[in-house]
């Protein structure tokens, strides 16, 4: 069960691989703008002040994958509903029924096997753990279907008649949501492979036309284009990113 999803921690072969992946591709752009080794050497520590980024990005995911998963478990609670049975046995079938369609490492076996574990074994209280379960996860779309459970729960609603109803305008703006990630998803793509053209000009350049590029690395006229060039394709991608950012 993971304590917080907004809060992501590097297995130690992720971190192995980010550390080192990233410094070497740091240390390669660099060098690649001002064909320093000591530069290059030092710029690739840039990397370290790049783990919070890529701990918030990979939280992220791992919601959005949750979140994704959630809706699978809104079908199987509602088919439960409509068979008659209560949350608490809604939940223990979820999990049996899900676990033919997911490993139990997914992020939503492991909160249904907590679930589980605790109605049968120590007969704890189905809005308790399905309460904590929302607020760890962050999902507003779980925050909001735990809080319709409760208040039906509490003043003796149709139980079966808003939950069927919950779930369906949940799934509904699940597959909008979907639908927005897809089409923002291709435009970062477009972004990021325009933002890479540069480097792989250079690239080309620096192999079969090396006497072309000398003037850029000698003196500091060549320094100080190559140091904007650089800065302006930085911006350029920060830019994209937050023009394609989607908060959903």
């Amino acid at each position: 069960m993971i304590q917080n999803y907004a809060e992501y921690e590097m297995t130690e072969r992720e971190r192995v691989l980010f550390f080192g992946g990233g410094y070497l591709a740091a240390a390669g752009i660099v060098f690649l703008f001002y064909h320093s080794f000591i530069l290059s050497g030092l710029c690739g520590f840039f990397v370290i002040r790049m783990k919070p980024y890529y701990a918030s990005w990979r939280a992220q995911q791992r919601r959005r994958k949750l979140q994704h998963q959630f809706k699978d478990m809104l079908y199987s609670l509602s088919a439960s509903f409509t068979a008659g049975r209560q949350m608490p046995e809604a939940l223990v079938e979820a999990a049996d029924t899900l676990s033919a369609m997911y490993g139990p490492e997914e992020p939503i076996m492991m909160e249904l096997a907590h679930m589980k574990r605790c109605i049968l074994e120590n007969n704890e209280s189905d809005s308790e753990l399905l309460t904590d379960f929302a607020a760890r996860s962050g999902c507003e779309d779980i925050s909001n279907f735990v809080q319709v459970y409760i208040i039906c729960r509490n003043t003796g609603g149709d139980l079966e008649k808003n939950i069927s109803r919950t779930v369906s305008i949940l799934t509904d703006k699940m597959n909008i949501e979907r639908e927005i990630q897809s089409l923002t998803s291709q435009k970062k793509f477009e972004g990021r492979l325009i933002a890479l053209m540069p480097l792989a000009m250079l690239v080309i350049l620096n192999l079969l036309s090396p006497s072309y590029v000398i003037p850029l690395y000698a003196g500091l006229p060549g320094r100080l284009i190559m140091t904007g060039c650089l800065g302006a394709g930085l911006a350029g991608l920060m830019m994209m990113e937050k023009i394609s950012h989607v908060d959903i």
